[in-house]
Parts: structure tokens; C-alpha cells; sequence
């Protein structure tokens, strides 16, 4: 299981309350360009349209290789591959106030690109200002013990 891509920013900014593994629809230069590491979580988010779910604003690079592609969008919506148990669950949590679905990680999974997404909801300002203080509490333990 390699990483590829991981959204730092989903942990600071939401609480994870449950997290699910998922399926990602691609083509096959998008595999090869997520393979790469050209991928990037930043500000994307998870849609549901016609009892599917999308991962929206999720920014894939094209694959310099395939050549010219004039019509390539790399920030297209990219289809969520999910159980439908799993998608009435995570459908029914995104009804509830407070509550969004965010991605947190892109992997492989033996030949397979998955994605792990979360159910989280957002925490406030002094929620984050002890995210803060915890980490560098951290920093100057490693520090000391370093030394």
C-alpha cells in the first residue's frame, strides 16, 4: 500500500469521526499521472448527484507523456466507487447539520487506486489552537530527546 497523496488539512480543520476506504474512477493516463504522484487533495471535497458519490475539486496533473489533450480538465469531478450500503450511510451523514465528507488519503492497493475518505465535522477556532499547542508540545519533546 503506497501513499500518494494525503489532505493535511482535512485533519486540522475537521474532527474524523468514521472513515471509509473507496474505489477511484480514472482513466488510464490519470492512473498513471496519480501513480506519479501528481495528485493534490487540497480543498477537495466529496458531492453526491444521482445516488452517486464525486470527488469535486480534487486537482490530477495531466500525464505529460499521453501527449496532447486540449480538452483534459484536471480538476474534473471523478466518480467515488462505493457499496450502495455505504452510500445511503454516508449520504444520510451529510444530511445531519455539521457534518461533511471529505477525503483524506489517495493510495494503491495492490493495482488499484483507492482513496480514504471521512465523515467529519468541523471543529472551532480554540479546537484548533490546541492542535497547535499539542504538535508543538510534541516538536520540543522530540526536540529534547534528541538531544
Amino acid at each position: 500500500m503506497t501513499d500518494l497523496a494525503t489532505n493535511k488539512k482535512a485533519f486540522f480543520d475537521y474532527e474524523i469521526l468514521e472513515k471509509f476506504e473507496a474505489g477511484l474512477k480514472l482513466t488510464g493516463q490519470e492512473v498513471k499521472s496519480v501513480k506519479n504522484g501528481h495528485i493534490s487533495l487540497k480543498g477537495a471535497y466529496i458531492t453526491f448527484h444521482n445516488n452517486k458519490a464525486w470527488l469535486t475539486n480534487a486537482h490530477i496533473s495531466k500525464y505529460q507523456p499521453a501527449g496532447p489533450m486540449p480538452d483534459y480538465d484536471p480538476t474534473a469531478n471523478r466518480e467515488i466507487l462505493l457499496h450502495k450500503k455505504e452510500l445511503r450511510h454516508l449520504q444520510t451523514k451529510t444530511m445531519e447539520k455539521g457534518l461533511t465528507i471529505v477525503p483524506l488519503s489517495v493510495y494503491t492497493k495492490l493495482r488499484f487506486v483507492k482513496v480514504q475518505i471521512g465523515v467529519g465535522r468541523g471543529k472551532k477556532l480554540h479546537d484548533k489552537r490546541e492542535t497547535i499547542k499539542k504538535r508543538d508540545n510534541e516538536r520540543e519533546l522530540q526536540r529534547t530527546l534528541k538531544n
